[in-house]
């Protein structure tokens, strides 16, 4: 496998993207592949799951693999960093696809999305309306909206959205950006205070150690510029716009963020879709999903299949 880093823009671009391109064994330019978008989780950066974990394996199956930086994140360009925006999220994902198809090794009628956390329900959202998109896959989806107006607000999205509102016209009057850290500084830190609800001490444990640490992945967020996504649903429309065949993969050790639920939700909803598949694996939780080998290796053995019939 061979590993290409490139930037690109498009024309209607103000910044550049990042992104790493997973090449299959006995890659042949001269040939055309089908291609997957790789997503990265909320407060990741490709080097970490979408690329590492899940754009290996899929390179491995003869995919030609696109795992970029989120724009404001990571590698890629935009300011100020650290913003997370839904809609800006999806975007990225059609940016990603318009570099893709200008690529002559890329089947432009074979490209499908992988998205992992909250990239998982990007991917689903931006299949909608990205028709290019022949087939997508959530690994663990969260819808981050969702999570936001629920737990991320401590069930006060409008106490929130005022709070935003106060330190975005402080900022603008030349106060310093709020960057809120994420997470605890590290597992032990986490379990001295009693962080120790699974999803939150086990995204400690990934991003926190060597374990799935990397600079890009910096699990930070500008405060002020955060309230969009309370008002974004990965899933509306669903009903009506999701005709792709779509798969959710999600482990039946339920934590706080809500992917397990969102799973079955995404799942249920897609009444349109050419074919929905909903996977579950009992003893893993949500992110023994990014990197545990024998969970992956589950996940893997669904989706290779899928991806194969449909791409």
């Amino acid at each position: 496998m061979n590993i290409q880093k490139v930037t690109f823009r498009n024309a209607d671009m103000a910044w550049d993207m990042a992104a790493l391109i997973l090449l299959p064994e006995g890659f042949d330019e001269s040939k055309r592949y089908p291609t997957m978008v790789s997503v990265h989780p909320f407060g990741s950066c490709k080097e970490q799951t979408s690329s590492a974990v899940y754009g290996k394996a899929l390179a491995e199956l003869g995919y030609v693999v696109i795992a970029f930086d989120a724009s404001f994140q990571g590698e890629s360009g935009g300011s100020p960093r650290y913003v997370e925006d839904p809609s800006q999220r999806v975007e990225d994902i059609s940016r990603v696809i318009d570099y893709a198809v200008s690529l002559p090794y890329v089947d432009e009628d074979r490209i499908g999305g992988l998205g992992i956390c909250g990239g998982g329900a990007y991917i689903f959202n931006s299949a909608l309306t990205e028709k290019r998109l022949k087939a997508v896959v959530g690994i663990t989806p969260v819808n981050l909206g969702r999570l936001f107006r629920e737990g991320f607000s401590q069930y006060n999205p409008i106490g929130a959205l005022e709070a935003m509102a106060t330190q975005r016209t402080a900022e603008a009057r030349g106060e310093k950006l709020q960057v809120n850290e994420l997470l605890p500084p590290t597992p032990e830190f986490a379990k001295q205070n009693g962080m120790t609800e699974r999803d939150l001490f086990e995204a400690t444990d990934y991003y926190k150690t060597p374990r799935g640490q990397a600079e890009g992945g910096a699990t930070r967020m500008l405060f002020s510029h955060a309230q969009k996504t309370l008002s974004w649903d990965a899933f509306g429309f669903v009903e009506t716009l999701m005709t792709q065949p779509m798969m959710a993969v999600v482990g039946q050790k339920v934590g706080a963020f809500g992917a397990y639920r969102d799973g079955h939700e995404i799942y249920g909803r897609s009444i349109m879709s050419k074919d929905r598949q909903l996977v579950e694996l009992q003893d893993w939780s949500h992110y023994d999903l990014y990197d545990h080998p024998q969970a992956v290796s589950l996940a893997m053995e669904k989706i290779g299949p899928f991806l194969s019939q449909h791409l």
